[in-house]
């Protein structure tokens, strides 16, 4: 690099110089036409002063009677030529005697009519630089014209002149390159840490093919909030095209949870984040270079999936926890009914019976009634035995009315009322009445409002609460932390919506809205 900087510190002298010397021999020029045609008047008003000349002008055979004074003028002046030329432009004595009788260029020469001129004329085809002065008789009459002309030096004699300060450029141009490409390269390879533009190159183009192939996102984001890099799997999760590279990232359409982790201070570790099509988990760490503080780095994984299966294994969980229960009571009610037995107090067996299967047929019917749909309708009525378990009363609102639904549908309406009952079942159970109420109704849209007893929601976090989980590790506290995303995540997929507000009891109101894309199988909407 450094060898390829003195190349360009040379050819940048030689331009210089170049352009030195074309300043050069225009100066050069133009003071010779200006010192020398002074000169070469001077020296034709000598010639045109001359008594010879005046008097032998007209004489026979002019060219010998004035040779020897178009000679002396040449002497004594150093021009290459002189000559005495007649009004009709004919050359009458000439210091070149090939050119005697031949025709002379004045040029734009204004000398026929009486005036002294010097200037630029062709002889020969050869530049000159001449001077014009006419010769007068008494009355003031043109009698001809004394020429005396020097030829212009080439361009090589200038140079030759100015070669040696040419020289003496060239040289210290030369050196003092030398010396700053030396310079130049130990501050780059300082710079470089040793290495050369190709190695440097090839560094980048293997730093670009990697980030750019592996599966999880890269976003890097500099101290003063814009993005200084991210690979292709962060711009398809994160829904943003590649150009935003060196745009903050409060400007690019950001999902607010993303946004605000990214410019987050410190480090953090696996937290989830919503965004209306995916989950993500995000791990975001601080840059440094040299000591400096430069940015952050953070890397993000799809976790859809992989939610959505940790949502399934939950529901199923919770299914087993209510049979759980339900056998313990089951037991429960077994031992009893087997003591009455032994006791011979068949009454109140056939009693105690009659009061179990009554209570478990309330319990379906107050559901089977009001909701069509057998997996929503199972999942109702397992939350709410596991709620009586937990000392919690789940109650059905009497206004809901759902049908049979498309079997995506109910996997999905399933998920939300799921995670929205078992959110509602943390709260409720250290607070309050220890109640929830659940309405799921159908239409034009599919809405499920789930009301807890618990503390509410602030309003600070009413905005993130559906967005930012809590750490993705299992032995990090928070519970289902990605259960309200999930519950986001599927309403938005169908266009829908999810919102939390006030509820009438004191705690929390969830709500979700989905439009119904066709109709159920019994025909409602």
């Amino acid at each position: 690099m450094a060898g390829q900087f003195l190349v360009l510190q040379l050819a940048v002298v030689a331009v210089v110089l170049s352009a030195v010397a074309a300043v050069s021999i225009h100066q050069s020029t133009q003071e010779f036409r200006d010192l020398r045609g002074a000169r070469m008047l001077s020296v034709a008003e000598n010639l045109a002063s001359t008594p010879v000349v005046r008097e032998r002008l007209g004489a026979p055979q002019p060219d010998l009677v004035l040779a020897p004074e178009v000679d002396r003028a040449v002497a004594l002046s150093g021009a290459s030529i002189a000559e005495v030329v007649s009004p009709q432009r004919r050359v009458l004595a000439s210091s070149d005697p090939t050119r005697v009788r031949g025709e002379a260029d004045l040029g734009d020469s204004d000398v026929l009519r009486g005036r002294g001129w010097f200037g630029d004329v062709d002889v020969g085809g050869v530049r000159f630089i001449a001077g014009h002065v006419p010769v007068l008789d008494s009355n003031g009459r043109v009698l001809g014209v004394a020429t005396v002309a020097e030829e212009y030096p080439s361009t090589w004699t200038l140079l030759s002149d100015a070669g040696a300060r040419l020289l003496v450029y060239l040289g210290l141009g030369a050196g003092l390159g030398l010396v700053g490409s030396w310079l130049l390269s130990r501050r780059m390879r300082r710079h470089t840490f040793g290495l050369e533009t190709a190695e440097i190159a090839s560094l980048a183009d293997h730093r670009e093919a990697l980030l750019h192939s592996i599966r999880e996102g890269v976003i890097a984001v500099g101290n003063d909030g814009a993005i200084t890099m991210i690979n292709d799997s962060a711009s398809v999760l994160l829904d943003l095209d590649p150009d935003v590279v060196g745009r903050r990232v409060a400007d690019v359409g950001m999902d607010p949870g993303v946004r605000d982790l990214l410019l987050a201070d410190g480090d953090v570790e696996d937290v989830v984040v919503t965004t209306a099509t995916r989950v993500l988990a995000l791990n975001r760490r601080s840059a440094t270079s040299r000591g400096q503080h430069i940015g952050s780095v953070t890397t993000m994984r799809d976790s859809t999936e992989l939610a959505s299966m940790q949502s399934q294994l939950t529901s199923h969980k919770s299914v087993t926890d209510t049979l759980r229960a339900q056998t313990h009571e089951f037991a429960n009610q077994l031992h009893t009914i087997s003591g009455l037995a032994q006791l011979g107090s068949y009454d109140e067996v056939t009693a105690l019976v009659g009061t179990l299967t009554r209570r478990r047929a309330e319990i379906s019917e107050s559901i089977t009634a009001h909701i069509k749909d057998p997996a929503v309708a199972a999942l109702l009525i397992a939350k709410t035995s596991l709620a009586a378990e937990t000392g919690v009363r789940l109650t059905l609102d009497p206004h809901s009315d759902l049908g049979v639904l498309d079997p995506s549908m109910a996997t999905d309406v399933i998920t939300v009322v799921g995670n929205l009952v078992d959110n509602a079942l943390d709260v409720s159970r250290q607070h309050g009445e220890r109640a929830i109420t659940v309405a799921i109704r159908d239409g034009d849209d599919l809405t499920v409002e789930v009301e807890d007893s618990g503390p509410g929601v602030p309003l600070e976090l009413r905005d993130v609460i559906f967005s930012r989980g809590v750490s993705s590790k299992p032995d990090m506290p928070g519970g289902r932390g990605i259960g309200l995303a999930l519950v986001r995540l599927v309403s938005v997929q169908h266009g829908g919506t999810a919102s939390v507000d006030d509820a009438e009891s004191g705690g929390a109101r969830f709500r979700v809205r989905i439009p119904l894309a066709q109709t159920s199988s019994d025909g409602r909407g």
